[in-house]
């Protein structure tokens, strides 16, 4: 894939586009039919998935971050030279508690959320498999509600890519219509002085360009952190910054 750039000027997005051409189609449709015939699709069932090695239960309703890729894309990225052990980390919309997992590998202090209940006890039993639930606090809420008053060093967000009303508990790990306005204006009240956030963002939904616009209208710099390039779907990490 072409390089991007680490930042930009303001109206110029760094979100990684897909190039539609005929066997990058051809590959997805292959794709979309090896799911369905070998039951990967089946969003509503118990599995057990590992991701460098660490096992990953994923509940009912709860999105499974290896089969949708962007939980394990991010988690992936976390490493001690971004998070220390005194590190504080908020996992917002954790899912099955994956990015809150990687960054207790580091970090001693790991508040995760989600607004999915059956989210919040899937990541409760994954940190109490791993024997980390020592170093992750899991609270049930939307967004920054459950952390009020709270400041964090580096905050995750793995966000709906659609925009629109969830039907379903599930379908709010992908769908919204207004996290990312709010995301944008509570996200200073929550960083802590030097803190920065990593926002995942796809070619694949209409609301991530509404992330990037609404951060750069409240002054925040953005620079690609990571990219990553599959069949259908080109997916664009950033490091969300206060302004110097």
């Amino acid at each position: 894939m072409p390089e991007l750039p680490s930042s930009a000027a303001p109206g110029v997005s760094l979100i990684a586009r897909e190039r539609r051409t005929p066997w990058r189609a051809a590959a997805s449709r292959l794709l979309r039919l090896y799911y369905r015939v070998s039951g990967k699709n089946r969003y509503d069932a118990h599995r057990l998935e590992h991701v460098q090695g660490m096992p990953i239960l994923v509940l009912p309703s709860v999105a499974n971050p290896k089969l949708l890729r962007t939980g394990a894309f991010l988690a992936e990225q976390l490493d001690g030279t971004l998070i220390r052990s005194n590190t504080r980390v908020l996992d917002l919309g954790t899912g099955s508690g994956i990015c809150a997992l990687f960054a207790a590998r580091h970090s001693r202090h790991v508040v995760a959320v989600d607004i999915n209940a059956a989210a919040v006890r899937c990541a409760r039993a994954n940190a109490l498999m791993n024997a980390l639930d020592d170093r992750i606090d899991i609270r049930h809420g939307d967004l920054f509600d459950p952390v009020a008053g709270e400041q964090f060093d580096l905050i995750l967000f793995n966000p709906p890519f659609l925009l629109g009303a969830p039907h379903t508990p599930r379908e709010a790990a992908w769908r919204s219509s207004n996290v990312a306005p709010r995301f944008a204006a509570q996200l200073g009240e929550r960083l802590a002085a030097g803190g920065c956030a990593l926002l995942l963002l796809s070619s694949f939904g209409d609301a991530c360009a509404q992330f990037e616009s609404g951060l750069r209208a409240r002054g925040f710099v953005l620079e690609v952190f990571a990219t990553r390039r599959f069949v259908n779907e080109s997916l664009t990490l950033l490091r969300v910054r206060r302004p110097l």
